[in-house]
C-alpha cells in the first residue's frame, strides 16, 4: 500500500530565524522589509507548497503590486487561494490605514509649493478609483491645506460639471486658493478637450469669486498631469 503523506502548511516558523519576517521587523524596522514580507506578517501562514512570503508575493504579481491591492474588489481578493475572508480583511484594512496615514496633516498643515506636492497628496487614492472623481484641494492664504473636498463622481465633462459646485465649500470656508484633481480610471494621465474646457470655465469662475485656481491635476495610474504646466486651459 503506497503511504500517502499530505503536503504541510507552509509558516512563517517554518522559515530560518533570520528570515522570518516578524523577527526581522523587531531588529531592523518594519522600512527593511519587502511589501510581500510585510503582507506575510499580516497573513501568518502560507498554503501547501507556499510559505506566507510566497503568497504575498504571488498577490502582489497577480494584483500589480500594493496599488493594485487596493483597487482589487475585496471579494476578489478574498477569493484568492489562500485567503479567505479574514486574511483579505487584514490586508484591505492595512492598505486602508495607510491611506488614511497619508492625508492626515501634521500640526503644521501641509503647504503647497509645486504640482508635485499637490499630486502627492491625493495620488494614492485617486489613482485607485474605479470611477472619475472630482475633488478640489482647499488652501489658505500661505497655500497650506485646509481640506481637501469631493465635488462630483462620474464623467468630468463640460456638460456634466456645475461649476459653482466646486466653488461651494472654498466660499463657505473662506478659503484662498484651491487646486482641482481629478482621476482618469484609465490610468493615463492625459488630458481630454473636456478636461480643457472644464478648466478654463473653472479658472473663469474662480477670478469673478476671488478664489485662486492654482493647477487641475488629472491623475492616472503611477502619473499625473499638470494642465496649468501644459498651458491648457489657464490663460
Amino acid at each position: 500500500m503506497t503511504d500517502i503523506t499530505a503536503s504541510p502548511m507552509y509558516r512563517i516558523m517554518d522559515l530560518y530565524e533570520a528570515d522570518r519576517p516578524r523577527e526581522r521587523l523587531a531588529a531592523l524596522g518594519p522600512q527593511a522589509l519587502s511589501n510581500a514580507e510585510l503582507i506575510a506578517i499580516l497573513l501568518r501562514v502560507g498554503v501547501t507548497g507556499e510559505n506566507a512570503v510566497q503568497v504575498g508575493q504571488r498577490l502582489l504579481n497577480k494584483f500589480g503590486g500594493l496599488r493594485g491591492l487596493h483597487r482589487v474588489p475585496f471579494k476578489e481578493l478574498m477569493d484568492q487561494y489562500g485567503l479567505g475572508e479574514a486574511k483579505a480583511s487584514q490586508i484591505k484594512a492595512a492598505i486602508e490605514l495607510g491611506r488614511r496615514l497619508t492625508l492626515e496633516s501634521p500640526e503644521e498643515r501641509p503647504a503647497i509649493n509645486s504640482p508635485a506636492d499637490a499630486a502627492a497628496l491625493v495620488q494614492y487614492e485617486m489613482s485607485a478609483l474605479e470611477q472619475e472623481h472630482l475633488r478640489v484641494i482647499l488652501l489658505d492664504r500661505r497655500n497650506r491645506v485646509m481640506e481637501t473636498v469631493e465635488v462630483y463622481k462620474g464623467s468630468v465633462s463640460s456638460s456634466q460639471i456645475r461649476v459653482g459646485e466646486v466653488f461651494k465649500e472654498a466660499i463657505r470656508k473662506n478659503a484662498s486658493a484651491l487646486i482641482v484633481t481629478h482621476n482618469h480610471p484609465s490610468g493615463d494621465p492625459t488630458p481630454s478637450p473636456d478636461d480643457v474646457a472644464v478648466t478654463r470655465a473653472i479658472v473663469q469662475a474662480g477670478k469673478l469669486l476671488d478664489v485662486e485656481v492654482l493647477d487641475h491635476l488629472v491623475i492616472g495610474q503611477g502619473r499625473w498631469v499638470s494642465l496649468k504646466e501644459r498651458g491648457l486651459g489657464f490663460a
